[in-house]
């Protein structure tokens, strides 16, 4: 726990306004946000942040914004996204935001559900997709709040954020903003998180104000990070792993955000910043680890030798810490050196140098990309938790973890395995449940508070949670029997000439595959063979398919019969959100590659 930091009341009574005044209060000159614009580089202080959000929740007011009505906010990572959540906590309003990739129906269903009167959306383009909704019967939404207006027009149904923004300046009085604070409790709704989705419709899960700040104690007795750390904050508000380390979190910390318009740009950000703390989903480590290990291949040959011989040593360093034993003095001299004279100068460039916390969680980590950050002096500690949980429910920490687990449960989580090995948890960071369209709650757990989580896993004899699948993911072949596909895929997946995987076979005799080519790392081996080409040319290479063959032959060896696969296909496109096989944070959407790769594995089982 940072033991700088006062809390102003009993953790389970705290706000998110508390802990802002706060923050202004004992913290007031310290840096709270940061970003980049066309203007340059900006910080605003907590001072500065607590004066910014009470105008703007004056000028929020000044539309009408009522106590316990959700606000839709869609726009990307950017102050003004930042700031108005705030802001309209502070009048007791609900903000929830939705996905940018949000498709229209998708987009029509949050509005009609939450009911919101209100959205705050980027620019000229999104104010397209939430136009038709403002004349729809069904919907009560009658105004939009735009940033960006240029091009946007005359109209009577949206305000620009720069009028916003002054009214709220003029209107701003002292008395009401504090009344707002006054009136916070720990009980009300703080945000509604729409899932993303990968089955079935969206729901919206209710958080409240003691979900997340009983969440973030815990996660600050396990997390040890410097006092007032620094955060890359590029993944969507509309997740609740970025609501939580991007701004709730650093409300608790008093920590500073450095706020990451675009994921794409997230690798030149952390080179910038030289982060303490990093969390990324297991697909943004691969990415990660595929443009470290093409840094790496092309060292001169003595220096990539130093480098393997720096891994061996880091990884035999770190697994006696995994194991809970102290390293011989010999071993510990050895880590040093090869921290100071090979791994901490080679992380330099990519701005990890100076990490001590390194997570993911959203889906299982491939061993080898476990394997790979560990050879660098990096543990990855993965965490498991989903939106009902307040996010993260079980983590590993560097007093405690096994790498391949996804750690213990947090102080105050309870945690069990049903019959059929479905996860459940119960605890005072689990959600009240699903807002309901009459505004009601759907209580989500049993009578005795457990809630079914839908993941299937295994809680070992040290408490370690290991993941196997999700329930609704499990593939049933047409014999009958049970394949968790992100073991198969994460088996794949170790050759590093497949960046992503499915493998599909559901009531079918076998198991088949989609192999997508890794675009970093499929160049570079082709150039190293004397082959060239685009993605897509590669990918109907004979030479990169036997490759890949042999990838697939290998990882077969490990798998039992069951989960072997028998035939394949590699593809030369890239999945993800924008193109719709990903959910904005980066989780398979299964249903739309079946859909949209249908004949290529129907084809499969035609051979």
């Amino acid at each position: 726990m940072n033991t700088i930091l006062r809390m102003p009341g009993a953790a389970d009574e705290l706000t998110l306004p508390a802990l802002l005044l706060r923050n202004a209060e004992d913290h007031g000159e310290l840096p709270a946000l940061s970003w980049r614009d066309s203007g340059g580089r900006h910080t605003l202080s907590w001072a500065e942040v607590r004066h910014r959000v009470a105008e703007l929740a004056a000028g929020y007011r000044s539309l009408g914004v009522r106590r316990g009505e959700i606000v839709l906010l869609m726009m990307g990572n950017r102050p003004e996204h930042w700031l108005s959540d705030l802001a309209l906590v502070h009048l007791g309003a609900v903000p929830a935001t939705v996905y940018g990739t949000a498709a229209p129906e998708q987009l029509a269903q949050v509005v009609r559900h939450s009911r919101a009167r209100l959205a705050v959306v980027e620019g000229v383009r999104a104010a397209g997709r939430w136009r038709p909704l403002l004349d729809d019967a069904a919907t009560c939404l009658d105004r939009l709040v735009l940033v960006d207006t240029e091009g946007a027009g005359a109209a009577d149904r949206f305000v620009s954020w720069a009028a916003l923004a002054a009214r709220g300046a003029e209107r701003y009085d002292p008395v009401a903003f504090e009344e707002g604070l006054r009136q916070a409790d720990a009980a009300d709704p703080l945000t509604v998180v729409y899932t993303s989705g990968t089955t079935g419709e969206p729901k919206g899960v209710v958080v409240s104000h003691r979900n997340v700040v009983l969440n973030a104690r815990a996660l600050d007795a396990v997390v040890e990070v410097p006092d007032h750390p620094d955060h890359l904050c590029y993944l969507p508000f509309a997740h609740i792993a970025e609501r939580m380390l991007g701004l709730y979190l650093p409300v608790f910390r008093a920590s500073h955000v450095h706020l990451c318009a675009d994921p794409a740009a997230v690798a030149d950000a952390v080179r910038e910043l030289h982060p303490a703390e990093f969390f990324g989903v297991p697909r943004v480590w691969e990415k990660l680890a595929a443009s470290m290990r093409t840094v790496v291949a092309q060292l001169p040959e003595e220096r990539r030798a130093a480098v393997a011989a720096a891994g061996d040593c880091a990884r035999a360093y770190l697994a006696c810490q995994e194991r809970g034993e102290r390293p011989s003095a010999q071993l510990a001299e050895a880590y040093r050196t090869a921290r100071a004279e090979v791994l901490d100068p080679l992380l330099a460039p990519a701005g990890f140098d100076r990490l001590v916390w390194a997570a993911s969680a959203a889906a299982p980590m491939p061993p080898d990309v476990l394997r790979f950050w560990a050879g660098l002096g990096i543990v990855i500690m993965d965490a498991w938790g989903l939106t009902e949980t307040t996010g993260v429910a079980t983590t590993n920490g560097p007093g405690a973890y096994r790498r391949g687990s996804v750690g213990r449960p947090l102080g105050g989580v309870q945690l069990r395995t049903a019959a059929d090995g479905e996860i459940e948890v119960r605890g005072r960071t689990v959600c009240a449940g699903y807002l309901r369209a009459d505004g009601s709650v759907e209580r989500m757990t049993d009578a005795d508070g457990w809630f079914a989580t839908g993941d299937i896993g295994r809680i070992d004899e040290d408490g370690f949670l290991w993941l196997t699948d999700r329930k609704k993911e499990l593939i049933v072949t047409s014999t009958g029997r049970n394949v968790a596909p992100a073991l198969v895929e994460n088996a794949l997946k170790e050759h590093p000439l497949i960046a992503q995987a499915l493998v599909y076979g559901d009531n079918r005799p076998y198991l088949v595959a989609l192999l997508v080519l890794d675009p970093e790392l499929a160049p570079a081996w082709a150039a190293r063979h004397g082959l060239g080409g685009t993605l897509q040319e590669l990918a109907r290479h004979p030479e990169v398919r036997a490759e890949v063959e042999r990838a697939v032959v290998s990882a077969n060896k490990r798998l039992n019969r069951t989960e072997q696969v028998r035939k394949f296909a590699v593809l030369g496109e890239e999945w993800g959100p924008e193109s719709g096989e990903l959910t904005p944070s980066f989780k398979m959407r299964r249903r739309v590659i079946h859909d949209k790769f249908g004949q290529i594995l129907d084809g499969l089982y035609a051979l």
